[in-house]
């Protein structure tokens, strides 16, 4: 796969991705949702930390800022780090796959990379209302911007059995996540590194096998 067709897939996806979080924060106030079939919804979050939300200040006895910016720094090393290796795959040949799958990881840790970077200083807040795009008034600084999320699947969304032990009458779902096109490239990067390891991390794409024919090792002694 050439640069410049990793080049263009990249570009595809920040486009959607960066364009389906402006709209949804131009037009969704926070906690909105729209139920678009019984199992997928338009739910409006935002993640101020890292995968499922999760910060570091949970772990590190860290203020909030401060976790949230070590996280926006170490996603701006981890981003070069992935670009590096997505060129040097490229210059080396490596095979297509494995071109795709780091080149759909790369899109989606930049698509994200955005939204904690700069949304903080374009956007006002969306509690209660819609964001303003270039606000007078952002909601937060460089390097503070929250993710935007907002694709929801609760596929099963029901009630526990009384008779279960601890759970009987609480709520069950699954799948709880929500997530942005940027996580779902980042997902599906990996999955193709895991389902198609072997065409990944095969031989390279100018490896031609060449007969070993009478006529041509006898070329080869001459």
């Amino acid at each position: 796969m050439s640069l410049k067709k990793s080049l263009l897939l990249i570009m595809l996806i920040l486009v959607i991705d960066q364009w389906s979080k402006i709209f949804i924060k131009t037009h969704f106030f926070l906690g909105e949702s729209v139920e678009v079939f019984s199992w997928f919804k338009i739910l409006f979050i935002e993640n101020e930390g890292a995968a499922w939300g999760a910060k570091l200040s949970d772990v590190l006895p860290v203020s909030d800022n401060v976790g949230k910016l070590i996280l926006t720094i170490f996603r701006l090393f981890a981003i070069v780090g992935i670009g590096y290796w997505l060129f040097d795959l490229i210059r080396k040949k490596v095979s297509r796959t494995y071109v795709l799958a780091v080149s759909f990881i790369f899109a989606g840790a930049l698509g994200n990379i955005i939204d904690s970077v700069f949304y903080g200083v374009i956007f006002d807040h969306s509690s209660g209302q819609m964001a303003t795009l270039f606000s007078e008034e952002p909601y937060g600084s460089l390097f503070y911007g929250k993710v935007v999320d907002m694709l929801y699947f609760p596929m099963v969304d029901t009630t526990w059995p009384d008779w279960v032990p601890y759970f009987g009458g609480g709520n069950f779902s699954f799948f709880d996540p929500v997530f942005n096109i940027a996580d779902t490239a980042i997902s599906t990067g990996v999955g193709i590194l895991i389902v198609f390891n072997k065409k990944a991390f095969g031989r390279k794409e100018e490896e031609v096998e060449i007969p070993a024919t009478n006529e041509y090792q006898d070329s080869l002694k001459e």
